[in-house]
């Protein structure tokens, strides 16, 4: 059986270059979890709260992916390769993500998942976690179908505290092709940071936009 690799099928969605492009992206279904704060410097209790969501995250994903191995497959079910994480960040406020203004994040990590995943697989699996590792995030994390459409995009290399930088040229590059900046500031995460040296890792930045009216 061929595994799904969404990443190398999509190449244009999840690859950027370090310069800004234009991108359709299409409606996809995802694994979600939502939270506040800054993750990582913040409050002990924010950080708990993001590990946790991550982890349900991880913990879910990985769950299904093997779940052929362990007799429990659902239905549908097609071999696939974890895609990286994802986040959309956005302010308490209401005003433009900013990245000086940490405590007043408000954030939604998701994953990818094929379109065999259901609501019934994510609520069994959250219960088979919970029995086996005990309480945790697992059953707030929901599954959702998400689209973007037209989005600014580019590959930032470096820490997350040096994106502010590629986020500038990024919305200057939309307002320069005609586009006003909507919806959330999209990450994507590609390495892993405590593996990772913080000036090799990549993340991809995204932008939903629409056409200026003339």
């Amino acid at each position: 059986m061929e595994t799904l690799d969404f990443v190398r099928e999509q190449k244009p969605i999840y690859l950027p270059k370090q310069e800004p492009v234009v991108v359709d992206v299409p409606e996809m279904l995802f694994l979600m979890i939502d939270g506040e704060g800054q993750p990582d410097g913040g409050t002990p209790e924010h950080n708990q709260v993001f590990q946790a969501a991550v982890g349900a995250l991880y913990g879910l994903v990985y769950t299904i992916k093997f779940s052929d191995k362990k007799g429990n497959a659902p239905e549908g079910f097609l071999k696939f390769k974890v895609p990286p994480l994802e986040g959309l960040w956005w302010m308490k406020d209401g005003e433009a993500f900013d990245m000086k203004r940490p405590g007043e994040w408000c954030w939604t990590l998701m994953i990818r998942v094929p379109d065999f995943v259901t609501d019934k697989t994510i609520a069994e699996f959250a219960d088979e976690l919970e029995q086996k590792k005990g309480p945790g995030a697992y059953k707030s994390v929901r599954l959702e179908r998400f689209i973007e459409g037209p989005s600014v995009q580019v590959m930032h290399i470096g820490p997350y505290d040096t994106e502010a930088q590629t986020i500038r040229k990024m919305h200057a590059f939309a307002a320069a092709n005609g586009y006003r900046l909507k919806g959330h500031h999209h990450e994507l995460y590609f390495g892993d940071p405590r593996r990772t040296k913080p000036e090799r890792l990549r993340t991809v930045l995204r932008q939903p936009v629409v056409k200026t009216e003339l």
